[in-house]
């Protein structure tokens, strides 16, 4: 496909409630330091406001965000504020409520239900929204998230959010949160070498609902940054002239029309090579080399 040519749009699209987003997105994660919630090397400011806007430039219309997603200079949420404010019509932004840092960094326990109104209003103050698109609740260690999935119902009835997702979850909390409200996106750790959510993401496939993997491309490298590649993923990014993390996002998208890629970067090359991805398709064979 001709460079001029490519876009968010190739990879397809998806519905998450009665927004349409491009299935290709945009993780916000890594714009605010050269590693995941790194406080000591925060990013060129200019240069990441730049990639927001060229990822909008190149059709991204879904952008995942957190008010915990800081480091010691940056704000995520800030930077896609001055970056992309006003907003264009058709862009979603998700976020993520339920865990917390505070001002070091360090990690807050999970909010309780009674907080969580408080972490959707910092998310609406850092991005300059009256409402906001999507919002996850991230749980961790929860048996049961009714509790705090219901107080995220009640906000959405009261406006502060358009539709809701749940991430870091088990199967049985899909089941749990439904019965509660619509689930329009599952979030969980998932990619080629980190397949304990196939049940969680077929299930969704049967029910319309998209299910978004996070790491698909770091694999467990998480705070290097760096893309896990075997034999026959290297084999096959040659082949095709790709990159190993092209072939990764391509893999993610093979496994099901509503699955989303939400590859996240500070660089503007490869901002261009996620997006591109989205257009690579992998033969039968090179999938079944992959398992």
């Amino acid at each position: 496909m001709p460079t001029d040519k490519i876009t968010a749009a190739s990879a397809g699209k998806w519905r998450l409630g009665d927004l349409t987003i491009n299935r290709i997105g945009f993780g916000a994660m890594r714009l605010t330091g050269s590693a995941a919630f790194d406080l000591g090397t925060p990013s060129d400011r200019d240069r990441v406001i730049g990639v927001l806007r060229r990822a909008v430039e190149l059709g991204v219309n879904h952008i995942d965000t957190a008010a915990f997603y800081f480091s010691s200079l940056r704000s995520a949420n800030e930077l896609i504020n001055r970056a992309l404010a006003p907003y264009p019509d058709d862009l979603v932004i998700a976020t993520k409520v339920g865990p917390g840092r505070d001002p070091s960094g360090d990690w807050l326990p999970l909010a309780r239900p009674d907080q969580l109104r408080g972490q959707v209003e910092e998310n609406l103050r850092q991005l300059g929204r009256d409402h906001l698109d999507v919002v996850y609740l991230r749980q961790h260690g929860l048996d049961s998230i009714a509790e705090h999935f219901g107080a995220l119902a009640d906000l959405r009835d009261a406006g502060l959010i358009r539709h809701l997702g749940i991430s870091n979850v088990r199967p049985q909390h899909l089941a749990q949160a439904q019965a509660i409200a619509p689930v329009v996106c599952v979030q969980n750790a998932y990619g080629i070498d980190k397949r304990i959510s196939d049940k969680t993401l077929r299930t969704c496939g049967e029910q319309g609902i998209a299910f978004v993997p996070f790491y698909a491309i770091t694999g467990d490298r998480r705070e290097a940054g760096g893309v896990a590649a075997n034999d026959a993923l290297l084999a096959i990014a040659r082949a095709h002239g790709a990159t190993p993390a092209q072939v990764r996002i391509a893999w993610t998208l093979s496994r099901g029309p509503h699955v989303l890629a939400i590859p996240g970067t500070g660089n503007p090359d490869h901002l261009f090579e996620n997006v591109a991805a989205g257009a690579l398709r992998l033969s039968a064979d090179e999938l079944a080399s992959l398992e």
